[in-house]
Order: structure tokens, then sequence, then C-alpha cells
């Protein structure tokens, strides 16, 4: 088989296209390539939807924590907290016996003029249970991140802002909103990747496949199971992942630019990237 003929059958498999069964003799290097490759859909799938409603979620939450108001502050507070507190491993374990014990055929939702059946069964699976976890985790993570920028917002362009006649809203649309990004963009990019390293974490949890087609580390276990040799597989999960890490800090860094325009050379913020090996 050629390695265009494999790319064909096995690029799309961890999403449900192409051939079922695995290559289980003579695997090739391709076959590794492609396939593992193939599972980093789910990475990539994690990682952009859990730092997508992450970071509007964590916005809410450092407006809260930031806020006098006790409805709003505690809450956030409790939230960030717990998430920051508790290892991301624990918290997939939990959430996964949690969402067990809900009903598998779904609820009730009574709204008078109509019944709505709310499905609970979909919650134990990889691709809604899981990214649910990374939401919550990642939103901790980067509401703290937030929350620091919000507070180190220079109060010189508050009272400049104060003294334009600018309401609270165009305040902090015009002025809170766009500091607070430039100063907190830096170590967000860090939690960013953070964050798509972690989703390697959602293969050892008890979160299962949808329809038992997994990610990068699902496809590089069969392989090291396969040929007794880990040393191919999981480099070639390494590799992945550095070069989407290379990516992800090309993004990030014409963002920051982008925030950074309007200011001098010499006091733009530059990205320092620094990998947590352990969180």
């Amino acid at each position: 088989m050629s390695c265009y003929q494999t790319i064909l059958d096995y690029g799309l498999r961890s999403i449900g296209y192409g051939e079922r069964l695995l290559p289980k003799s003579d695997i090739t290097l391709c076959e590794q390539l492609v396939l593992i490759g193939s599972g980093m859909i789910w990475n990539i799938y994690f990682a952009i939807l859990a730092l997508l409603f992450g970071f509007l979620f964590s916005t809410i939450l450092a407006l809260g924590k930031n806020s006098n108001f006790l409805l709003f502050n505690k809450p956030s507070r409790v939230f960030i907290f717990i998430f920051r507190g508790s290892p991301l491993f624990i918290q997939f374990f939990f959430a996964y016996e949690l969402f067990v014990i809900l009903p598998k055929l779904g609820f009730d939702m009574d709204w008078g003029f109509i019944t709505v059946t709310v499905e609970t069964r979909w919650l134990t699976k990889a691709w809604l249970g899981a990214l649910i976890v990374l939401f919550f985790n990642t939103s901790a993570y980067t509401a703290e991140i937030f929350y620091g920028a919000l507070r180190a917002v220079p109060s010189k362009d508050i009272e400049a802002a104060d003294s334009f006649g600018f309401n609270d809203r165009k305040k902090f649309r015009r002025i809170i909103w766009p500091t607070m990004l430039r100063l907190a963009w830096p170590a967000y990019t860090n939690e960013a990747i953070f964050l798509f390293h972690a989703t390697t974490l959602v293969f050892f949890t008890g979160f299962p496949a949808w329809q038992q087609k997994g990610d990068a580390i699902y496809y590089a276990s069969y392989f090291a199971d396969k040929t007794y040799n880990p040393f191919v597989p999981y480099p070639i999960v390494g590799l992945y992942f550095i070069l989407f890490t290379l990516l992800i800090i090309g993004l990030f860094s014409l963002v920051n630019k982008r925030l950074n325009k309007h200011l001098l050379p010499s006091e733009r913020s530059t990205l320092k990237i620094r990998l947590n090996l352990i969180r």
C-alpha cells in the first residue's frame, strides 16, 4: 500500500471516515504518521473549543472576582480556587463519575407551554464530557491571568477616560478591555500552549472515545503495543505537538503585535514562552 493510499484510507479515521480496521502487521512509518496525525484532530478540537469558550467565560470570572458585588465576587473566587487548586487529572475522573450518575435517558424541563427532554448520556463521552472539564479548567486559570491584568491597568488611563466623559461601558470597551488583553496576552499564550498539551490526558481518563476512534495518544499506544517499540510512535506524537505549538506561538504573536501596535517599540511586550512541566 502506498503512502498516498494510506492517507486516503486513514487520514480521517479518527472522526469516523475511512477504513475501520487498524493495521495489525507489517506496520509502516507512513501508517503511524497518518493515523497519529488523524488522532491529532481530536486534540485540536478539544484545544480550540475549550480556549474559545474559556476565553469568554474567564473574562466574566475575572470581572466577577474584581467586582465589589458579593454575589458576583464570591462565586467567581470559589470557582477559580477549586479548578486551580485541584489537579486536572482528578477533575477528569470526578467529572466522569458525576456524569455517570446523571439519568442516562435525560430529564424533562417543563417550561409551562412546552416540555423539553434534555439528554445527559452524551456527557460521559469524551467529545463533550472531557471538553467541559478542559473548558472549566482553562477558564479558571485564564480568569486569574485576566484578573491580575485588570488590577494592573494604569489608573492614569482610567482617569483620562473619566476626564473625557466616558461612561462605564465605553471606558471598559475602549480602555480597560484592550489594556487588560495587552498585559495578559503573554501569560495567556502560555496557558493556551499548556491546555493544548493537556488534551493528551483525555486518553488516560474514564471518558471513552467516540466510536472507539481516539486521539493521538490512542493511536500511539496502539502502535507501541503492536510493534513492541514505543520509540517510534511516541516521538511522532511529540513532533506533532511541537509543530502545533510553534503554530500557536506564531498566531498568538500576531495578536500580540496587534495589541501593542500603538506603543513605542521600546515599550512593546514580547512573548516569553515558559512551558509548565507540571500544573
